[in-house]
């Protein structure tokens, strides 16, 4: 059992930062593929990024590149996402995900997690 508790969401305006944090206990976090979704309301769950292993590729989708970086620190069991220049479309809650395993085509699909946390609201106003 892996459990993930996110913190760091908030209020911003548009063009401004936020750095989310994902913070892992329970079996070994380095083992673990680690990625971002998120939900707005009345929208599926859509995948945002994902750290493969540390010091592996990392992925995003098309519209955070070049805004958003995923990393993990192994050493603190914590996995970050940095969002600069945010946008009002980024407003939704943002889960933390763990997978067991990296399936290259298929880590953008929530079905390929494991383990999720409780996610942490993002708002941005324009």
């Amino acid at each position: 059992q892996v459990q993930l508790v996110e913190s760091g969401g908030g209020l911003v305006q548009a063009g401004g930062s936020l750095r989310l944090s994902c913070a892992a206990s329970g079996r070994t976090f380095s083992g673990y593929v680690m990625a971002w979704f998120r939900q707005a309301p009345g929208k599926e769950r859509e995948f945002v990024a994902v750290a493969t292993w540390s010091g592996g590729p990392t992925y995003y989708r098309d519209s955070v590149k070049g805004r958003f970086t995923i990393s993990r620190e192994n050493a603190k069991n914590t996995l970050y996402l940095q969002m600069n220049g945010l946008k009002p479309e980024d407003t939704a809650v943002y889960y933390c995900a763990a997978g067991s395993r990296f399936a290259p085509g298929r880590h953008t699909i929530p079905g390929s997690y494991d383990y999720w946390g409780q996610g942490t609201q993002v708002t941005v106003s324009s």
